[in-house]
């Protein structure tokens, strides 16, 4: 078995989430039952569990994300997850956390964002990966999830 980050988030409208984290993760719930879902996806090393109750995702989780192994694996995902019909935020090539990174987001329901991103290469190292530039460059300036490392 492989090893896969378990998050267990509570839904305010357990339907809704439901219907947005299978068009995310572009597959089924792997189990069902009164009050809670489960996904596996195959393409993210992710245990999702959602249930009902608790308070909404503000404040509880600042993003989480799912680190792919190519650009074009972020771009295929991209094209699935905007298939879908979900609303993403793109940002392709951006300057963020100390890195160069192509990713895009979603949010679900509750407002908890997901990243899918590929770090191109670390900006202290100064030198992009072969590959890095393999998508066209973002056109505003943007970093992680609203929280996170502020541009100067």
């Amino acid at each position: 078995m492989a090893t896969k980050v378990h998050l267990h988030l509570h839904a305010s409208d357990l339907e809704k989430s439901r219907d947005f984290y299978r068009r995310f993760f572009g597959g089924v719930p792997v189990k069902e039952k009164a009050g809670y879902v489960k996904f596996l996806p195959e393409w993210a090393p992710v245990n999702l569990a959602l249930s009902t109750g608790g308070a909404t995702g503000v404040g509880t989780v600042d993003h989480v994300g799912v680190q792919v192994d190519s650009p074009a694996s972020v771009l295929e995902h991209l094209v699935r997850v905007k298939a879908s019909g979900l609303p993403v935020r793109e940002e392709i090539g951006v300057d963020c956390c100390h890195a160069n990174q192509d990713k895009f987001w979603v949010q679900d329901p509750d407002g908890v964002e997901w990243e899918v991103y590929y770090l191109n290469y670390d900006l202290e190292d100064e030198a992009p990966k072969a590959g890095a530039a393999a998508l066209p460059m973002a056109t505003a300036a943007s970093c992680c999830a609203p929280s996170c490392c502020a541009t100067s």
